[in-house]
């Protein structure tokens, strides 16, 4: 008979939220395994358990946030006007990113290598914002024949770019407050 589950979804959860945090206010470097599990309430056990270990807990900790904002970007209604909903996808990513900087942070933070694996989760963030550029391809509100892979990249790398200098307090004093 197999030994019952010990270590539960939840656990995981909180140990994700916790990971993020050290990494989000000490850095990667502040990342222990035994310091995390104490932090959580629970063994180093149920950390190899959960993850296999740090590098596991990182790739699970990049998962989830990029699952998190995707599915912040999947909520975002369809409405009639096209280029109303580019915006409603811009202003979610940028309240994604200020609700959950930490995870914003492990996203784009360099805490795991950019190759193809970070591709392959990043990729689907992108998917809402694709659709809506081919519908404003299709209604003329953009230039019929462009590409929508690279208009939503395009599109992707402004906002990117935007609110990784809101978060780094780097945007000028007089720039206009983004609306919300």
């Amino acid at each position: 008979m197999p030994r019952p589950k010990v270590h539960d979804a939840a656990l995981r959860l909180r140990l994700l939220e916790c990971a993020g945090a050290t990494l989000s206010t000490r850095g990667i470097a502040a990342l222990s395994l035994r310091t995390l599990a104490a932090d959580v309430g629970t063994s180093t056990t149920a950390v190899y358990a959960l993850f296999g270990g740090k590098p596991g807990l990182l790739a699970a900790l990049h998962a989830e946030a990029f699952a998190r904002l995707g599915a912040r970007l999947d909520a975002v209604p369809v409405g009639a006007d096209p280029v109303e909903d580019l915006v409603a996808l811009g202003l979610a990513y940028r309240d994604a990113a200020l609700a959950d900087p930490h995870f914003y942070d492990v996203m784009f933070g360099g805490a795991l290598p950019a190759d193809e694996r970070w591709w392959a989760v990043a990729a689907p963030i992108l998917r809402p914002v694709v659709g809506v550029v081919q519908r404003a391809t299709s209604c003329g509100a953009l230039r019929q024949g462009v590409d929508a892979a690279t208009v939503s990249l395009a599109l992707w790398a402004t906002v990117h770019g935007l609110v990784s200098l809101h978060l780094r307090g780097l945007h000028p004093a007089d720039a206009p407050a983004p609306a919300a």
